[in-house]
């Protein structure tokens, strides 16, 4: 079969054949047509991941046809656990350390292959599951999210707050938007978002505090020094969640705003299988259809991996795999 690797850290990756995967007990072969991007897999290639193993076949998110020809996506979240607080010391994710979509096929136990929503593409479905279920658990399990609530996303055009934003529209909220780009931040409010902030512009805060725009939920995907900003916008009892870091450490939070406004500060990880059934229930009845910004063949995976590095998305890369 045909396969994308990764034969060491800081190096361009390889299309290469390589043998069929052999099934171990429970599992069955999917046949990928479709593999999205993650930044996990970006950051994988830069070593700034734990516990790189190399050679590997990178790739977490796919769609493709079971062993009977049937339509199928993968969760890509291994062994959650039974405790739905929070995932097991034996929780793994699909492409790092086991070999993941970027391949023509991939095994895996069969109770991670689920049928794909009937009104997605292959393409479409493919970009599903790691970022929709990310922002379903952060929104809706950490984030107690309510119907109709004010919901701010940081960070949009990646995967994750765009599943964050479709998912609170879809449940009649007003969602704002955070951005450096104003042309993302258009293509949200074209999408139905309220209205967006850059957040360059050091006083995004205070501008719609001024206007008395204010949140019940807020998900998070950058922290980083500026991240307090967050808790002026907070309405009282508000939930900010945070899924990613690409801001880094937080500084400078004011223990007076957050015990005053009794603000909840949750992290949030992937999700269980519960979740991941939920946020497929969730998108069947909703009729969300991921974005995707583009899609690059399987001779062009560097290129797609640049891409997403980069910062050019609006949606997810997907490689064409088929």
């Amino acid at each position: 079969m045909k396969a994308i690797i990764l034969n060491a850290i800081n190096t361009p990756l390889n299309m290469t054949e390589l043998p069929k995967p052999e099934k171990k007990e429970g599992e069955k072969h999917v046949r990928i047509a479709y593999a999205a991007l993650n930044h996990r897999d970006v950051w994988i290639t830069k070593g700034q991941y734990a516990s790189i193993v190399t050679p590997i076949v990178l790739g977490s998110d796919g769609a493709g046809y079971d062993e009977d020809g049937n339509e199928v996506i993968i969760n890509p979240g291994f062994d959650f656990g039974a405790d739905e607080r929070a995932q097991s010391n034996r929780f793994s994710m699909l492409g790092m350390p086991s070999s993941g979509t970027l391949a023509e096929y991939v095994s895996i136990h069969s109770k991670y292959i689920f049928p794909k929503p009937e009104h997605l593409t292959l393409e479409q479905a493919s970009a599903l599951p790691l970022a929709g279920l990310t922002a379903y658990r952060a929104l809706f399990v950490r984030g107690a999210y309510q119907p109709e609530e004010r919901v701010l996303v940081t960070g949009i055009g990646g995967g994750v707050a765009l599943f964050a934003m479709q998912y609170a529209l879809a449940c009649g909220s007003e969602v704002w938007v955070t951005s450096s780009s104003d042309e993302k931040i258009a293509r949200a409010v074209e999408m139905g978002a309220m209205g967006g902030v850059n957040y360059k512009d050091e006083n995004w805060h205070k501008s719609l505090a001024e206007k008395k725009i204010f949140f019940d939920v807020i998900v998070d995907g950058a922290a980083g020094s500026g991240f307090s900003k967050l808790l002026t916008v907070c309405n009282p009892g508000a939930r900010i969640v945070i899924y990613g870091g690409t801001a880094g450490k937080i500084e400078s939070i004011s223990p007076q705003v957050l015990f005053w406004k009794q603000i909840t500060i949750a992290g949030s990880t992937m999700g269980s299988e519960k979740d991941f059934a939920d946020m497929l229930s969730f998108v069947n009845e909703k009729k969300i259809i991921p974005v995707v910004s583009k899609t690059f063949g399987m001779d062009e995976a560097q290129a797609a991996f640049d891409y997403m590095e980069q910062g050019k998305q609006f949606g997810k890369p997907v490689i064409r795999i088929a």
